[in-house]
């Protein structure tokens, strides 16, 4: 039987140098996942560095890896500060995000992840949560459907699936993934079936795990546990969160607002280190083809 393979990190070698790592350092990955990051992280320090890496489901944990200088923290990264602060860490070198969902996930037809596999509607990165999508598109009302549909998945028939999905609840609930599909395809075109059925799911899968607002404090507690020239590495997948990361970078905020002094200089706690966005390489792209709407950000903290 073939082993699965957990997860292929995007631009991995792209993120360890924008880390700059430092064998002493401490460092965060707060997406451990299938643990390609933490690895290469690990291989880099010395004696003295460590590594800190969350995730908040629990599948990652079998992935860890058995070294006095890596600690896993099963917790959701929107809780960072507190969880160094119980490890006794005040500030941290760096900290790496990769947004994008690990193979696992889609790939495990249980988990709802992909229009690919029927399976129920979960989709919950967090299993101990208590809402999934099975219960959001029985629960929300047609204007809650259509907003994240809309605002989450970008999909301009996001009112007509919402209608659709309303109707067909009030006959039969849509628990499955393979219910779901049938609902929305009458709205997509044929040759945008596969490109537009993902962007229902991720918009779904955005809502379940509240990803928008998450990664909003994620990047405000950045600023709290980063040292003085200490770098913050996301990769982002999709363009709500590179926005978010862009203008955080960009500002120190969420809106990309520019605030400057008295003498008109830029008043920005981060500086960017990459200032054109750094995608993957039509070669990795062949070897790993959902590099391709990776995009990685490199900031330095003034």
């Amino acid at each position: 039987m073939t082993e699965t393979v957990y997860h292929i990190p995007a631009l991995l070698e792209e993120c360890i140098e924008g880390l700059d790592i430092k064998p002493d350092g401490i460092y965060v990955d707060v997406t451990f996942g299938g643990g390609g990051h933490s690895r290469a992280i690990v291989d880099r320090l010395g004696p003295n560095g460590h590594l800190y890496s969350f995730d908040q489901d629990l599948d990652a944990y079998a992935n860890r890896i058995d070294d006095p200088r890596f600690t896993f923290v099963h917790s959701n990264f929107a809780y960072l500060c507190n969880f160094l602060r119980f490890y006794g860490v005040e500030k941290v070198d760096g900290i790496i995000a990769d947004l994008g969902v690990s193979f696992h996930h889609f790939d495990e037809g249980e988990r709802g992840f992909s229009f690919r596999a029927d399976g129920r509607l979960d989709m919950r990165m967090n299993r101990d949560a208590r809402r999934d999508a099975a219960w959001i598109v029985q629960n929300y009302t047609e204007e809650q459907l259509a907003d994240v549909l809309y605002l989450y998945g970008e999909l301009r028939q996001a009112r007509r699936m919402a209608h659709a999905i309303v109707a067909a609840r009030n006959v039969n609930p849509i628990i499955t993934t393979a219910q779901l599909v049938g609902v929305v395809k009458p709205f997509i075109a044929a040759k945008a079936e596969k490109k537009e059925l993902a962007q229902v799911f991720q918009a779904l899968r955005i809502e379940v795990n509240d990803e928008i607002s998450t990664l909003k404090k994620l990047l405000q507690s950045t600023l709290k546990v980063l040292k003085p020239g200490g770098r913050l590495v996301v990769l982002t997948y999709h363009s709500l969160e590179d926005r978010l990361v862009k203008n955080f970078i960009k500002s120190g905020n969420m809106e990309g607002k520019v605030e400057k002094d008295f003498f008109g200089r830029v008043n920005a706690p981060l500086c960017a280190v990459n200032n054109k966005v750094i995608v993957a390489s039509d070669e990795e792209v062949e070897r790993n083809p959902r590099a391709r709407s990776a995009k990685l950000r490199i900031a330095e903290l003034a």
